[in-house]
């Protein structure tokens, strides 16, 4: 697959960024406080939904300053396109849940069917409690279920194409400092 990295770029120049780094990291600094003051004594079993997780989680995990086990899971919808096929299981969660409480961290909640499918997953496996955590959620009506929120946000955004602090624009720019949306969208 041939890429046009100057197309890239140029998406990248062209972007409006919605927010920058210091308000993406003060928002990632109260979601760590609000989990830690909620599981700081549960043994929590954290997972990140990668690729877009990966950011989001690694940066969370420093603000939880308590006895967690973390892992991953790998589940999409998307595969590096702008919009969601079905649900791709690419890793699925390997440790024992059962009893425990887990906390699914993803990027974003858009419309929310990867990450209800991965909730479903951890209780159908004995999970006590499943909590999801994300640094952004989409404000629109398309949401998987009505009235899904996630247990813990970061940021609430506008219904635009957006990429950054792990969110991606055709598999790129995930390691963008800010949450950026595409222009004209």
């Amino acid at each position: 697959m041939s890429v046009d990295l100057d197309h890239i770029r140029q998406v990248r120049e062209e972007a409006d960024c919605l927010y920058n780094e210091q308000q993406i990291e003060e928002a990632i600094a109260n979601m760590g406080k609000a989990i830690t003051e909620q599981l700081s004594d549960s043994n929590p079993l954290i997972y990140c939904v990668m690729n877009g997780g990966l950011v989001i989680t690694g940066k969370l995990m420093t603000h939880l300053q308590f006895p967690l086990e973390a892992s991953y899971v790998h589940a999409t919808r998307y595969r590096d396109q702008l919009t969601g096929g079905q649900l791709n299981w690419k890793v699925r969660p390997t440790q024992d849940m059962k009893g425990r409480t887990v906390v699914v961290v993803d990027d974003i909640l858009d419309e929310g069917h990867t990450l209800d499918a991965i909730v479903d997953f951890c209780k159908e496996q004995g999970a006590e409690k499943v909590l999801t955590a994300v640094l952004i959620d989409k404000k629109h009506d398309r949401k998987a279920r009505p009235g899904m929120k996630a247990d813990f946000c970061g940021l609430d955004i506008e219904d635009r194409y957006i990429f950054g602090y792990g969110l991606d624009y055709q598999g790129y720019w995930r390691n963008a400092n800010g949450i950026f949306a595409l222009k004209g969208h």
